[in-house]
């Protein structure tokens, strides 16, 4: 038959979803750090003169975060191609199901979810560390 698109040679489109993936990982750190940058900004102004140095802390760990992030995204794509290469080498779309691991024993399972367990967490702490900030400076300049 004819006109049916072109063949198909292996699992996936190599490169293409784990690309998809890291450049998703990449606008989230992207993100970070612009919001780090903003906070940078802002917070030291927000606080008090004496407590104006904390106010730096924020940015600074998102700054730091947005790198490790950045990295560990493209870390992470070279890993999941590699699994899918050594993984699925051959099989057909139709056939995928039944070649992925049984379960999470399995020596060929793919890379985790570390890296949005990670994300949540900084997520959690930065959120909880910059209403700290807010409530703290509040305080301070209702007492003064």
């Amino acid at each position: 038959m004819t006109g049916q698109g072109p063949s198909v040679r292996g699992p996936f489109d190599p490169g293409l979803q784990p690309e998809r993936t890291e450049l998703a990982w990449r606008r989230t750190a992207l993100a970070i750090a612009i919001g780090s940058l903003v906070s940078l900004r802002i917070f030291p102004l927000m606080l008090p003169s004496a407590f104006a140095a904390w106010g730096f802390v924020p940015g600074a760990v998102g700054l730091v975060a947005a790198c490790a992030l950045w990295s560990a995204a493209r870390r992470r794509q070279l890993r999941m191609t590699a699994w899918l290469h050594s993984t699925l080498p051959g099989a057909m779309p139709g056939a995928m199901l039944g070649a992925m691991p049984a379960g999470p024993t399995a020596p060929q399972d793919p890379p985790g979810g570390g890296m949005l367990l990670a994300l949540t967490v900084l997520a959690a702490a930065f959120g909880i560390l910059c209403i700290g900030i807010v409530v703290v400076s509040s305080l301070l300049a209702n007492a003064g």
